[in-house]
Formats: C-alpha cells, structure tokens, sequence
C-alpha cells in the first residue's frame, strides 16, 4: 500500500463521571480527547488509528503534522514493523518516547487496520487465522474520587452492569476497605494509584491495602520506571504488582520484566507504539510466565484496536472500561458492556468505522 494522505482529526467529547470535576495531567478534565488518525492509500482505502493524546492533544496533532506525515505521505508500506522502526530512527533525536511515539501509535494502528481491510478480515485474524473473536471479560476502571459514599456507588453501579472485576484509582486506605466491605469477596479489586509514592510510602501504602485481598496494585511508585524499586516492594508486601501504561516499545517492557518489576504487563496501544510494539510485549510477556492485563482507557480506534490484538493474544487478560458516559460514541454498542464483557467486531480491520456524524459534531477546529 501507498500512503497518499495523513490527517490528525482531534476531537473533545464532553463526558460524566460524577459529582466532581475531574482532572488529567493536573489539569480539570471536561471532554475525552481523541486524536484520530487518518491515512488514505493511493487506491482510495482508508484506515483509522488513535493516537493517545489526554491533555496534551495539540502537542500529538503537532508531532503527527510536522514530523510523522512529512515523512510518511508518499511512502509504500510492505513490512509494517520495518516502516515504523525506519521512520522512529528518523525522528530519534527529538526523543524516542512520550508525544513522538503517541503520534507513531497512532499511525501504525491506522496501517495494520488498512492491512486487514486489504486482505477482508479483522485484525485479530490478519494476526492469527484462528482467533476465536468471542467476547472478551472486562473492568471496571472507577475514577478517583475520594469520598466513601461515591467509591460504594460506583461499585455498585459497576456491579449492575455485569462487572466481576473493579479497578479503583484511590490513595487512601478508607475507599479501598470501603469498596471491599460494598462488593464482598467474591469480586476482584485491583487499585491503580498512578505514581504518587515514594519506596518507603508505597510499602507502608500496599501493607495498610493488603487486608483487602487485592488482585494487583497498578504503578504505586514514582518515577514509574524504578522497577528495582517495584521488585523490592513486591517481594516485601506480598501483593502482585501491575505497571506499562506509561512505556513505550519493546525495549521499556524488556527492561521491566527483566527485572522482575510486576506481574501483570499492561501495554497501552496508543503510547508504546500501536499494534506492532505491542504484540512484541504480549509475547516478551508470555515468555516470561507472565499475565497480559492491557491498559485500555479509550473510546476511539484505539478500544478497537485492543480489542482485536487481545483477541489474538492466547491469554489476553481483563478489557479495561473508564467507568464514565460520554455525550455520544464513535462505536455505538461496541464500547457498552454486556454482562460485564465486550463484543469484538468482525467486519475488516479494526472491525468498524467511526461515526462520521459524531466526528463532525466534536472535531476541535483550529
């Protein structure tokens, strides 16, 4: 395939998520950001990757319109892994990782989705003929609230739409027994923390949680990538650990797991490097013994990406679902659970094009 053009289409969905303004980054957060990829072959396909872009989404835009299209329009793709290893080496010097590889996430998803549609079937076949395609279990991924009252509702609303798996993001002790004490025994609890300790605070943290019979604890230590400091903390607390939603490419997860940092791996799509890093981690991750547990906070190509990856994946883990209602949806049913599990599409590709109505109502205009 031909590249022929490459458009960066950012769009803001405004969402609810409680009775709180919540906040990304720092910063409050009103509306999910998207920023779609777009590449159209020379024949006149097209394909749709998400580059991860919360609260830094006229940076991806950028990345993509200055340095990643220039170099990509024009080009033939024949070996999708050997393209975007030639154009990251281009780029190497303004920094391999962060908004850069955000950007490249986006536009390998879009070509291993043109991939598929050339050959007329879904990606998770393109990547193994024999993918069973069923529906895959899911999470509930609750924001941070802070408050005991809302943490019990947002589990039991979780629990009403089919969820046997919850992720809380709290940092205290009393919203996680509470949650515990609202969903019982029988339920999985896991507390993604997003880097807020220290070593010594996040032993102190995981002994005061260990109570509460958790199934991971996700990132409790700052800088995210001390996983020297993240194997000492798992030998002593006695609690499996769960980090990689901030690591980019093969090489990041490598380091992670050699050094026995965790025991679930959690790729993210639209930051490490779209489809084709990410199928290197799944397998660096199964030959380690290890569990595939993807991170998967998206509404855009990028839910549907990591979809049809996992379902390629022969032990691919929970879906991670953000917990929250947006005014509309790029893919209608297909982000809803149904008890507690998602369907994966089966038309070719990503499976589904977004709703072209809901890219014009919400496209952010310059």
């Amino acid at each position: 395939m031909k590249i022929a053009k490459l458009d960066a289409i950012p769009l803001k969905i405004p969402f609810t998520i409680g009775p709180l303004v919540p906040k990304s980054g720092g910063q409050p957060w009103h509306a999910q950001e998207i920023v779609l990829v777009r590449v159209e072959t020379d024949d006149g396909l097209v394909g749709w990757g998400e580059a991860f872009s919360y609260s830094c989404q006229r940076a991806v835009v950028a990345s993509i319109e200055d340095m990643i299209a220039p170099l990509a329009v024009g080009r033939k793709v024949v070996d999708i892994p050997a393209f975007m290893r030639e154009l990251q080496q281009m780029v190497h010097l303004f920094g391999r990782y962060g908004i850069v590889m955000f950007g490249f996430s986006g536009l390998d998803i879009a070509l291993w989705d043109l991939a598929a549609k050339a050959k007329g079937v879904p990606l998770a076949r393109l990547i193994d003929p024999a993918a069973a395609m069923t529906p895959l279990e899911g999470y509930s991924s609750l924001y941070r609230y802070g408050d005991i009252d809302l943490v019990k509702r947002k589990c039991r609303e979780s629990l009403d739409h089919g969820y046997r798996v919850i992720k809380l993001h709290e940092i205290t002790e009393p919203e996680v027994r509470a949650a515990r004490e609202e969903i019982g025994g029988d339920i999985a609890l896991t507390v993604d923390t997003n880097c807020p300790w220290t070593r010594q605070e996040a032993q102190r943290m995981a002994l005061a949680f260990k109570p509460y019979d958790l199934t991971w604890l996700e990132e409790p230590i700052f800088p995210h990538d001390d996983y020297e400091g993240l194997a000492a903390l798992g030998a002593d607390a006695g609690i499996p650990l769960a980090a990689g939603e901030n690591l980019c490419t093969r090489y990041q997860f490598a380091q992670m797991i050699a050094g026995n940092a965790v025991t679930y791996v959690q790729p993210s799509i639209t930051k490490l490097g779209g489809v084709t890093e990410f199928l290197e981690v799944a397998r660096l991750t199964g030959a380690a013994g290890l569990q595939l547990m993807p991170h998967s906070p998206y509404f855009g190509p990028g839910w549907l990406a990591t979809l049809q990856v996992m379902s390629a994946c022969p032990d691919p883990g929970y879906v991670e679902r953000l917990f929250m209602d947006h005014d509309a949806y790029l893919y209608g049913e297909y982000v809803h659970p149904i008890d507690g599990a998602f369907k994966v599409p089966d038309g070719p590709g990503l499976g589904l094009e977004p709703d072209p109505d809901v890219i014009k109502a919400y496209r952010v205009c310059n």
